[in-house]
C-alpha cells in the first residue's frame, strides 16, 4: 500500500515507482505539505527562513504548523483498522515528517523546526 500526498510531486512519484505494480496508490490530502498562504511560491529560504515563527500562527491566508502537524496525524487513526498489520510507504512533504516524527517519535515542533533537514534514503515508523 502506498499512500501518497496529492501534491502534484509526491503523486508524480508514487506513479513512477509503482504504477503498474498492483500495489495500490491512494492519495490522501491529509499528507499535503503545510499551507505557506501568500507565501506559496515563494523560494525555500523565504518559507523557511524563520519557520519557529509559524508553528502557532498561520502563514498569511495559510495555516500554521500546528496545524498541519494535526493534519497530518489524523491518517494515523486510520491505518490500523484498515490496515492493521500491514506495511504502507508514505510519500509526502516536511508537514508529513513532522506529523509522524511529533505523533510516533515524540519529538517536539520547536526541536524539529529548529533543526536543519537532512535527507536520508527513507524513515521508518511503526505506529504502536
Amino acid at each position: 500500500m502506498v499512500f501518497a500526498s496529492d501534491l502534484q510531486r509526491a503523486i508524480d512519484t508514487a506513479r513512477i515507482a509503482f504504477e503498474g505494480s498492483g500495489i495500490p496508490i491512494l492519495l490522501d490530502w491529509r499528507l499535503r505539505e503545510c499551507d505557506y498562504g501568500d507565501l506559496n511560491g515563494a523560494s525555500a529560504q523565504v518559507v523557511h527562513g524563520d519557520r519557529a515563527a509559524y508553528l502557532e500562527t498561520a502563514y498569511p491566508n495559510g495555516e500554521s504548523w500546528r496545524q498541519a502537524v494535526e493534519r497530518v496525524g489524523r491518517i494515523l487513526t486510520d491505518l490500523p483498522p484498515r490496515w492493521n498489520g500491514g506495511r504502507c510507504l508514505v510519500i509526502g512533504h516536511i508537514a508529513t515528517r513532522w506529523g509522524f516524527e511529533h505523533y510516533l517519535s515524540g519529538r517536539s515542533l520547536e526541536d524539529l523546526a529548529a533543526e536543519k533537514f537532512v535527507w536520508q534514503e527513507g524513515w521508518e515508523y511503526r505506529l504502536a
